[in-house]
């Protein structure tokens, strides 16, 4: 195991902890925002695999890549917007709707894939994004390559922590989305819109969904697959409450997640001699052990899984 200690080995390992972690933070944050308004969406794993696939056939068809991520994040916008409609506006159940908009989004992305593609032996590919070095911090022993030797889009995911931290809590649309999270009658008492607000935070968190999704497609791999997501929208949810509803806990239940996937690989790697089977649960498995461990001490969004309707606010 002296392997581990290597210094290839530790960078190796930081730059692929940033990696694994990207299409978790973007859904996590999604996720957030939708939550942080009172609506659970559990539509977040097939949102990711529309993403997914509409990335990558839009790049496969345009060859501009970034193409692929604005029609990743329409989609998600789409089936943000459908959610709303179902959880919001028609006051379904939040989680029938969003295990609806799962299963819907997962048969109608591999019915539009067979449907363009066919069946071939060998999937099609893409050129996707490329590793872009930061100057100067790149070159900062052990931690550069890995921390400043990524993909675009794993950037703007960490751009993304701050930038969603200060829109919740230092700004008066912050203070609108988490009123109506958590107790949307006197949000609706004080002036604002509340199936509008839930409806704008289910849209623009599908919109980070997608493009969670598509980072798959466009970035950490080249193709697209049906298990692609492998998970990893039923991850961030967990890694929501493992953070507390606030970006920068959640994207460190991301990054730990990201760090023991991209270890499981380097340890199948060393060759030892255990099934590749339990190595693939270890992210999963100490997921949910982190999740127990901190789930009591959760403080749920008051108005979470509570349809609001104008007209019944005083019965």
């Amino acid at each position: 195991m002296s392997e581990l200690l290597d210094i290839a080995v530790i960078s190796g390992l930081i730059g692929a902890t940033m990696r694994m972690a990207t299409p978790i933070i973007f859904a996590t944050l999604g996720e957030i925002l939708a939550e942080r308004s009172g609506v659970l969406n559990l539509g977040i794993e097939g949102i990711m695999l529309m993403g997914a696939m509409t990335g990558f056939l839009v790049t496969f068809s345009s060859g501009s890549i970034w193409t692929g991520v604005v029609a990743a994040a329409l989609v998600g916008m789409l089936l943000g917007l459908l959610m709303a409609f179902l959880a919001v506006d028609l006051g379904l159940s939040q989680h029938v709707s969003g295990l609806g908009i799962t299963l819907f989004s997962s048969g109608l992305a591999m019915f539009i894939y067979r449907l363009y593609v066919g069946s071939p032996t060998v999937p099609p590919t893409i050129e996707p994004f490329k590793q872009i070095a930061l100057p100067v911090l790149s070159k900062i022993p052990l931690i550069g390559p890995g921390l400043f030797t990524q993909y675009s889009l794993t950037y703007v995911a960490w751009l993304l922590i701050p930038l969603m931290s200060i829109l919740l809590y230092k700004t008066k649309l912050g203070l609108k989305i988490r009123t109506v999270g958590e107790n949307p009658v006197v949000a609706d008492t004080v002036g604002v819109n509340v199936a509008l607000t839930r409806t704008l935070c289910l849209v623009f968190g599908g919109a980070l969904m997608g493009i969670g999704g598509a980072f798959l497609t466009l970035a950490h791999q080249n193709m697209f697959l049906i298990d692609v997501i492998g998970g990893r929208g039923w991850v961030a949810i967990a890694m929501v409450i493992f953070g507390n509803w606030d970006p920068f806990k959640g994207a460190l239940g991301a990054l730990i997640f990201g760090f023991l996937d991209g270890l499981q690989l380097r340890l199948q790697g060393f060759g030892i001699a255990i099934s590749f089977h339990l190595f693939l649960m270890i992210p999963y498995l100490l997921t949910i052990v982190a999740l127990i461990s901190v789930s009591r001490k959760a403080a749920v969004p008051g108005g979470l899984l509570k349809p609001y309707r104008r007209e019944e606010k005083g019965g």
